[in-house]
């Protein structure tokens, strides 16, 4: 005889607090209640319109998947953070509960403001006060905090081969003598097994109970890194919004970071050049994000040691600059994202590479400049594609206008074949 659903009910709750001590991943109901009730909790905070558009996502049979892929709830959660960053900013409070979310679908959805909450974070930080972005330092260590424990005080390695040992492929072989021109040669001498070397990544992440100014970099260089290892499943306005911050970091917009598109036609490098950094056509956050900047000035002498700088500037040092590299190589070489991603990632880029080459680091000016010509090399290669399709529909269209001149001229009213004649009844 099967339980009764009272009996069933009362055994449910048991059964689900054993299941979640032996897997932290809670089952399929255990998330779909969560991420309604966290959509719940985010349409109470947003202003009327917002609210409705936010709530109805709580109905779909993934939750967390719409909440993500939602243009609306992130432009409305955007607008919300853009006018906050307190202690007592609900947003960032939502933010923070909902990083601590067992559910990994709306962790995502809320990494996906990671971007625009570290721009907002570093553009404030001079003239505000401290208390006034507490909001944003709780959710940067919330990210760092889960970082630190997922690696368990171990660093990210990299394993590299060693280019002073010679590998087996580079090993010389002796000449052929001239008598004996088809004697075989002895096999390769085989690589040692050391030719392996090991770089740190990242290294170990020491827990940090509040965000100080020694270690600001490193926690932000810690979220982005979290961020990238998610980067694939983010909205494009999420994107766009770090490229937008990396070009406003960065604030170097002189000539020079067009130095290395001489070779583009000059019709191609002034779509490169009309690119905003901080705006994008289809994204309302960039618009949000250039008034956020509107109040900047262009600081430049008479000797050119300042050109193109812009206030919003931030020290990048490479624990920061790195991940942002890696963040943006994505943005702008990835096949799946849409126009105004790869935009602004190529502009982001080359704002980059003036600031590199003007403080003289090697590493940003080795790492932008590739991601330059990556980029030179994936337009050329899409405008001879496009070249190449146009072209054969044209062919196409003059081959079948000469063949349909070539066929003989008739009348629409004269038919083709004899008619057979008309039988009309008549009625006796």
């Amino acid at each position: 005889m099967p339980p009764s659903p009272a009996a069933a009910g009362a055994a449910s709750p048991s059964n689900s607090s054993s299941a979640s001590a032996s897997d932290p991943t809670p089952s399929w109901w255990e998330s779909v209640s969560q991420a309604r009730s966290r959509i719940l909790a985010l349409s109470s905070i947003l202003p009327p319109p917002a609210d409705s558009d936010v709530a109805a996502l709580a109905d779909s049979d993934r939750p967390a998947r719409a909440l993500l892929r939602s243009p609306a709830s992130y432009a409305a959660l955007s607008a919300a953070l853009r006018s906050g960053g307190g202690a007592d900013d609900p947003a960032c409070h939502w933010l923070y509960d909902t990083l601590l979310s067992p559910d990994p679908d709306l962790r995502l959805a809320a990494l996906a403001f990671l971007p625009l909450l570290s721009s907002l974070y570093l553009l404030r930080l001079p003239p505000a006060l401290p208390s006034s972005l507490s909001g944003f330092e709780a959710v940067l260590l919330a990210v760092y905090s889960s970082e630190a424990k997922n690696r368990q005080g171990k660093p990210v390695l990299v394993q590299v081969p060693d280019l002073s040992v010679p590998s087996l492929y580079h090993t010389p072989l002796s000449s052929p003598s001239s008598k004996s021109p088809r004697r075989q040669q002895p096999p390769p001498i085989p690589p040692p097994a050391g030719n392996v070397v090991v770089g740190v990544l990242s290294p170990p992440l020491e827990p940090q109970a509040a965000v100080k100014s020694t270690k600001r970099a490193g926690i932000i260089g810690v979220a982005f890194e979290a961020y990238y290892a998610k980067i694939s499943q983010m909205p494009a306005a999420s994107k766009v919004d770090a490229c937008n911050a990396v070009a406003a970091w960065a604030g170097q917009y002189c000539k020079c970071r067009f130095e290395l598109d001489e070779e583009l036609d000059g019709e191609e490098a002034d779509s490169l050049g009309s690119v905003s950094p901080l705006s994008s056509s289809e994204a309302e956050n960039g618009k949000a994000l250039e008034e956020e900047m509107a109040k900047m000035r262009v600081n430049g002498d008479s000797n050119g040691r300042n050109c193109g700088e812009r206030e919003g500037r931030v020290p990048l040092p490479w624990e920061l600059l790195q991940p942002v590299m890696r963040v943006l190589g994505h943005c702008l070489l990835a096949p799946l994202n849409p126009a105004e991603v790869r935009d602004a990632a190529a502009e982001a880029v080359r704002v980059v590479y003036a600031r590199s080459c003007h403080e003289l680091v090697p590493q940003a000016i080795l790492a932008s400049r590739s991601l330059i010509e990556l980029d030179k090399s994936a337009r050329k290669a899409a405008k001879a594609a496009d070249a190449a399709a146009s072209g054969a529909i044209v062919s196409v269209g003059t081959a079948g206008s000469t063949a349909s001149s070539s066929r003989p001229s008739s009348k629409p009213n004269t038919p083709g074949k004899q008619r057979k004649p008309d039988v009309l009844l008549v009625s006796k």
